[in-house]
């Protein structure tokens, strides 16, 4: 595990995706897509997989998703920039955001309209730009209905904690009706997750956003984010957001719920 500077983005939002970099490996398509191909499936519709769900937005001329987690009953983590409009250069309202649970080949174990969200203070929601900085890149969806409460939510792991073996569940751009696998993605040896690290990990567009998680006592707990991603000679990167960087976020978010 390695601290970063700064990366590509992870999202059409942000120019990540070209034809020929679709996987993050590089052109060979056939080759490089593999490992997002061989990501084991997880039952989308079972706890504790159903609390992770897609984070969608549609409009007239562009159609996108990215992945979220419940981390409460009304309350979803994911990566701020999925939440921009890279086209238009604006922000996307909360009415036109939807969060979809447990989400499996068009079928959902629950899905909540947006109310609002909150991000980083650096990032000015109520203006026409997005700042890229990677501390940044995360945000929390605040639901209208509670639907945690049926579903269950991923509690926050400890960011103190030492870690070992990780794993990101996350609906990838090349299978995005199911709910995958990639990893174990696992630091060289058992430490605390910093603020921003990154991990060797088969992730791409879609994933953003998705839980990267630690085996708990009661199950799998989130102790970071996808924000990003990275093409390297020797395979995708993901660069990951630890907990502390979004608890006070949590907390703002909490105090909003109604």
């Amino acid at each position: 595990m390695r601290l970063l500077a700064g990366a590509l983005a992870l999202a059409v939002t942000t120019g990540f995706a070209d034809a020929q970099n679709l996987c993050l490996l590089g052109p060979d398509l056939a080759r490089d897509c593999a490992p997002i191909r061989e990501r084991p499936l997880l039952d989308a519709a079972s706890a504790p997989w159903r609390a992770i769900g897609r984070v969608n937005f549609a409009s007239t001329d562009i159609r996108q998703h990215c992945t979220g987690v419940l981390v409460a009953d009304r309350l979803v983590l994911t990566a701020a920039h999925c939440l921009y409009n890279g086209a238009r250069k604006r922000w996307i309202p909360p009415s036109s955001i939807r969060f979809v649970a447990g989400y499996q080949r068009g079928e959902a174990q629950a899905v909540s309209q947006v109310l609002d969200y909150v991000t980083d203070p650096a990032q000015d929601v109520q203006s026409r730009d997005f700042t890229p900085m990677t501390i940044a890149d995360w945000a929390v969806l605040i639901l209208e209905d509670p639907i945690g409460q049926q579903l269950g939510s991923l509690p926050i792991a400890d960011p103190a904690r030492a870690v070992a073996a990780l794993n990101v569940a996350g609906y990838s751009g090349l299978r995005p009706h199911v709910l995958s696998r990639a990893g174990p993605c696992e630091p060289q040896a058992p430490r605390q997750l910093r603020e921003v690290a990154i991990l060797d990990c088969p992730i791409m567009q879609g994933d953003s956003g998705a839980p990267l998680l630690v085996e708990g006592a009661d199950g799998p707990e989130v102790v970071g984010i996808l924000s990003q991603g990275r093409a390297t000679p020797d395979g995708a990167r993901g660069v990951f957001l630890g907990s502390q960087l979004f608890q006070r976020g949590l907390a703002r978010a909490r105090d909003q719920v109604p």
